[in-house]
């Protein structure tokens, strides 16, 4: 049964449980690498650092490779990404030992939308209940449905209670009318069906899709952050995209089509060269400060037809930073165009936090702190025991933030997963409901 609904939602988590450990499974799939994190989750005291921590995480499988058939979060090749896919989960498999049926998975393809909307329901007088909660948190989602799209994220930003605003948790409490304030995020149907196809073929299912924005700002992001604004920007391989949360709620998202991949393929052509060696010169030499005084050193750059060192040529690395930084000075610059037109740039105040693989590029930090005139730090994932030291930079946000998720998945709307007419009712999501569906289909 597929994760999207016919009635343009998307099937939501279950929650975990608040007095024995859960296993979980993540899969980051991005342009320039596919990761795979086998967890335990333990109950815990909630953090008072890190927002909306429930659990401790304990990483006990993991698994990486390069990422084929994927170009900006989409599926390009459903062969070669179902053959990524494969090897990076029995990498993770095999370090767990645990054999792994269903996933929690990012989104950044589909053309991303958020959009904020309000509802109110009667309540008439009674104790407010979390059936009452989620009956306005539904009415507030149907506002963003629209034909080929389905919501993804549906968050509550704050309630009210006739008239009143500014309630966190309204539960419990009495009045007449209850409201809310939403931020609701939509994506298209197409990229999403196709990266579901993808996985299944590789005999997984998908537990829940989280915006990629979403989950790198949960992993990166620290409570007083989150609390009074802050906005966070994750430069992936194929995209880089903005989150801004406020009062420790994501308020906001956008996405670009431009990432790290963009300034290999720059390096690739202004060298002549293969993009394999235009990446490595990227990671080990590239720099977007002009000047310095290792500017004029040299470096070899292979020729695109790599027929040894009699083909290579010398480059210094003040020519490396000429192709490089244009590129990164564009993509922050569309960021900053696109933070100013969403109306949350007052509510981000001074406050910008850098993540993804392509921040780590030597001076982008300083760059971002000009180019967006705001305090800039480089975010990496916390909070997370035993993450290998290789996984532990900026690059594997995303992956991290997957794993914070579903101790957060509560606060939003999303139908029961055995909502739809045809699913066995039976509460575990396991076997039972998938021999129902055989049992079915044979009569």
């Amino acid at each position: 049964m597929s994760l999207l609904r016919n009635d343009g939602f998307i099937s939501g988590l279950r929650p975990l449980s608040s007095k024995k450990s859960s296993v979980i499974s993540i899969l980051d799939v991005g342009t320039s690498k596919i990761c795979c994190i086998i967890a335990r989750l333990h109950p815990c005291e909630q953090s008072q650092v890190l927002p909306g921590r429930t659990h401790t995480v304990e990483v006990i499988g993991i698994g990486h490779q390069r990422s084929l058939g994927i170009k900006s979060g989409v599926v390009v090749n459903l062969d070669r990404a179902e053959q990524a896919i494969r090897k990076c989960v029995d990498a993770a498999e095999r370090m767990a030992d645990l054999t792994v049926e269903s996933l929690i998975v990012n989104v950044s393809a589909g053309r991303l939308v958020s959009e904020a909307f309000s509802a109110n329901v009667e309540i008439d007088g009674h104790e407010i209940t979390r059936k009452d909660i989620s009956r306005v948190l539904h009415a507030g989602a149907r506002h963003a449905l629209a034909p080929d799209r389905s919501v993804v994220h549906s968050l509550p930003i704050g309630y009210a209670l006739d008239g009143e605003h500014g309630i966190l948790d309204p539960c419990g409490m009495v009045g007449h009318s209850l409201g809310v304030d939403m931020h609701v995020l939509t994506a298209e149907n197409a990229p999403l069906r196709n990266l579901e196809l993808c996985i299944n073929r590789a005999h997984l299912s998908i537990e829940a899709m989280v915006a990629t924005p979403y989950a790198s700002g949960l992993a990166a992001l620290v409570d007083d952050e989150s609390e009074m604004g802050s906005a966070c920007i994750d430069m992936g391989g194929g995209t880089t995209t903005l989150s801004v949360f406020m009062n420790g709620r994501f308020i906001y998202c956008d996405a670009i089509a431009i990432g790290g991949h963009h300034v290999t393929m720059d390096l690739a052509r202004g060298l002549s060269t293969r993009l394999e060696d235009a990446e490595r010169l990227k990671v080990l030499h590239g720099s977007v400060l002009a000047g310095g005084s290792h500017g004029e050193d040299t470096v070899s750059v292979p020729s695109i037809e790599g027929n040894g060192s009699e083909s290579q040529s010398q480059v210094s690395k003040s020519q490396l930073t000429r192709i490089i930084r244009p590129r990164v000075e564009e993509t922050l610059e569309m960021i900053r165009d696109r933070l100013a037109r969403s109306g949350f740039a007052d509510a981000v105040g001074k406050r910008v936090v850098l993540t993804g693989g392509a921040s780590q590029l030597t001076g982008v930090g300083e760059l971002a702190r000009r180019i967006l005139s705001k305090h800039v730090r480089v975010g990496r994932p916390m909070g997370i025991r035993g993450m290998p030291e290789a996984a532990k930079g900026p690059a594997f946000s995303t992956a991290v933030g997957l794993l914070v998720y579903p101790q957060v998945a509560s606060i939003e709307f999303a139908p029961p997963r055995f909502e739809e007419p045809g699913f066995l009712k039976t509460g575990t999501g396991g076997r039972l409901q998938r021999l129902g569906q055989w049992l079915r289909s044979s009569l």
